[in-house]
């Protein structure tokens, strides 16, 4: 059992001769896909307060140096992003501050929040105003969390980085596999679209790279929500010296993570970190969102690259280039999803994989839901054709 998995009641386990199986894939035993994918966004740091210490990260800050963005701000960068062509809005923060950061405490209480969770729904709200769909990654949530937020997202997310107990995650405040498989689970059984995936290089061996896609894979067996897994090769920064993986072990870990989810989930792997030109070819499927207005704030030494670099990235796999929404065509309602495309299992206890707001938003007679309805179609004004 995976460690902080009895804690959560989280019953993943996974069969040895899978994971036997899945060792011995390399990239000769995958077919490279038929096209790659991207979403245009606009990253918002919500709150760079975060209860996790990871050693490897240099996203959040220390109690009395986190910084925590105004509502102002959050409509500013939407409508910044929304005048670029972006389609999504990007939340990420920090997990839940802990009681050492009583100044973010004090300012949400200030502006009438109970919590960042509170907060998030708004901010969520003001991004569909501003014609962006939500997609969050507010880290470890319950299922009520889920309940609640769903309401306002088209899709949500976060990393299971890996099933290993390594010492990347260690300190008092130390996250668990357990909390991310329960993480995850929540979200299917919320009925949430759900981006998840591997962190490579933290310390984590080959078996622990075979076990974390297969466990993956038994969530989303289970309910169906998992849109894309990220294949995420961990950088060198100012607070780590974790080498950067090699290219022979990137193509390895992608081809296996092709090998062992179904056909209908993504494989992405982020082009600013990784070398995609040279992983297409492993089975990569996407490139995950990308921004033409605002910086990965997570890995902010790695800048983006634009529009016509994605295309080389196509390019040299020989495939066209599509922009995509946050959501994946098969969870899109029947009126927006693309002709062709065979619609999700519907989602446990929902009537919808997406919500009303978001179905309305996309539905709206403006710019920005012409927008929307382009790209779902795959023809939106950023759309790249190469065939």
């Amino acid at each position: 059992m995976f460690a902080g998995a009895e804690e959560y009641d989280v019953d993943v386990a996974v069969d040895e001769r899978a994971v036997e199986r899945l060792l011995s894939v390399c990239p000769g035993d995958v077919e490279a896909a038929d096209r790659l994918t991207f979403a245009r966004n606009v990253f918002i740091p919500l709150t760079t307060a975060c209860r996790y210490t990871c050693t490897y990260c240099t996203y959040y800050d220390v109690p009395g140096e986190a910084s925590l963005l105004s509502p102002e701000e959050v409509r500013e960068q939407c409508r910044v992003g929304a005048d670029a062509g972006c389609t999504e809005a990007l939340f990420t923060f920090g997990d839940e501050p802990d009681d050492r950061y009583t100044e973010v405490h004090e300012t949400l209480a200030e502006w009438g929040f109970d919590s960042i969770h509170d907060y998030l729904y708004r901010a969520c709200e003001i991004a569909l105003e501003e014609g962006l769909l939500p997609h969050s990654n507010p880290g470890d949530l319950t299922e009520s969390q889920f309940a609640a937020l769903r309401e306002v997202n088209a899709s949500m997310g976060v990393m299971l980085e890996t099933t290993a107990d390594v010492d990347a995650h260690s300190g008092g405040r130390r996250k668990t596999p357990g909390q991310r498989l329960n993480t995850i689970r929540a979200a299917g059984r919320q009925g949430v679209p759900f981006t998840t995936g591997i962190l490579v290089g933290i310390g984590e061996g080959w078996r622990d790279r075979a076990e974390s896609l297969l466990a993956i894979r038994a969530l989303h067996e289970r309910h169906g929500h998992v849109q894309e897994m990220i294949v995420q090769n961990v950088v060198p920064n100012e607070r780590s010296d974790f080498p950067k993986p090699d290219l022979a072990t990137m193509r390895r870990v992608v081809a296996m993570a092709r090998a062992a989810l179904p056909p209908e989930v993504s494989v992405q792997v982020p082009p600013n970190l990784s070398p995609a030109a040279d992983l297409v070819d492993c089975g990569i499927d996407d490139l995950g969102g990308v921004s033409p207005v605002t910086d990965d704030y997570i890995n902010p030494a790695y800048e983006w690259p634009d529009l016509r670099e994605l295309e080389a990235v196509a390019d040299a796999g020989g495939v066209p280039l599509r922009e995509r929404l946050p959501t994946y065509a098969r969870y899109l309602p029947e009126d927006i999803r693309p002709a062709g495309v065979d619609p999700a299992p519907e989602p446990d206890g929902r009537e919808a994989w997406i919500p009303s707001t978001v179905r309305e938003r996309i539905a709206m007679d403006d710019v920005h839901g012409r927008r929307l309805r382009a790209v779902a179609h795959g023809d939106g004004p950023l759309a790249v054709r190469s065939d």
